[in-house]
């Protein structure tokens, strides 16, 4: 089940890596191509998706290795800093245990892989390892998707996900900092936060469901009880396309988004943010290359200006109104 599970991730990294999908990973014999370097050589990554490393792990990893060795190489790249320098790619917990354990030399692939590759490979690494939480593997999508272009069809090719995978693993990102800590933390898990996205409290809610540990459908239950109470209070329900293009820039801007059509007279695209720099994010891409006045959308009032962040008050929300478009004649 385990060897069937690592060849349903997308291309992999054998594909990757210019390997034989098929070859067996050689655990005690070293693998072709593996050469002995200097554990100074090496330096961590700049494209590791993992926020944070917890040291027990690594002192654990540092005994083992100890004990047996390094059973599988470290993967890098050659770096211009110098000649004999080189990037991490795949393997840091494993050259910072081998630091622990005393070790001067470390086996390492090094390959030749452009900036994209070199990030693909390092969550896919991860992700067939079931070492990032759903928080790093969204920002890793959404990184893959800004920095490089990917469309969410190419990306869920690659790793080896359903295309609704994806989105609903980057949704995650449009959730308050409070509970996004809480599901770094561990104390809320991806279905918990998966059901808050549609809470109308998504904080309250979120600590409610771990001071009870409430199971992820008594959340989903809650949740729902809530935006059914709202929507009746405050707003129609809304139809299915405009639900799909919240969620559509939802995933995009990495924040939460909410339309209100009026029909003929136009609406609004309302964009939560929580802190200035995401803010500042919006306003760039809205003032990029003039795409947004071609396409007939204009920024109306904005909530925390930088007049109103200095004034202490906290970051509230961007209001960008939409105005339809007369067309033109054409004579």
């Amino acid at each position: 089940m385990a060897e069937e599970k690592r060849k349903g991730l997308g291309r992999g990294l054998a594909a990757l890596l210019g390997e034989d999908a098929e070859t067996p990973v050689v655990v005690h014999a070293p693998p072709r191509g593996v050469r002995t370097l200097p554990i100074e050589h090496l330096k961590p990554g700049k494209f590791q998706p993992r926020r944070r490393m917890d040291d027990a792990p690594i002192q654990e990893l540092a005994k083992s290795i100890g004990a047996k060795g390094i059973l599988q190489p470290i993967l890098a790249r050659k770096t211009g800093d110098a000649p004999d320098s080189y990037e991490i790619i795949a393997g840091e917990r494993r050259w910072r245990a081998a630091q622990l354990a005393g070790l001067h030399e470390v086996p390492v692939v090094v390959k030749d892989l452009t900036d994209a590759e070199a990030l693909e490979v390092a969550l896919i690494e991860n992700l067939q390892r079931q070492d990032l939480t759903p928080l790093e593997e969204a920002e890793g999508y959404k990184r893959l998707m800004e920095e490089f272009a990917h469309t969410q069809e190419k990306l869920a090719e690659t790793v080896g996900k359903s295309r609704s995978h994806v989105a609903n693993m980057m949704r995650l990102l449009a959730l308050p900092e409070p509970v996004k800590d809480m599901l770094q933390s561990g104390e809320l898990t991806a279905g918990h936060a998966r059901a808050l996205l549609t809470a109308s409290d998504p904080v309250q809610l979120a600590r409610l469901i771990a001071s009870r540990g409430m199971s992820v459908r008594e959340a989903e239950r809650m949740a729902g009880a809530g935006v059914r109470k709202t929507a009746a209070r405050k707003a129609p329900i809304k139809d299915a396309d405009t639900r799909a293009l919240e969620s559509d820039l939802a995933a995009k801007l990495g924040l939460k988004v909410e339309i209100r059509h009026r029909g003929s007279q136009g609406g609004t695209l309302t964009v939560h943010y929580t802190m200035l720099e995401q803010l500042d994010d919006v306003i760039a891409r809205l003032s990029r290359g003039g795409a947004a006045a071609k396409a007939g959308i204009s920024p109306g009032p904005i909530g925390a200006s930088s007049s109103g962040a200095s004034s202490g008050k906290p970051p509230g929300r961007i209001a960008v109104t939409l105005r339809p478009v007369k067309p033109t004649g054409t004579g």
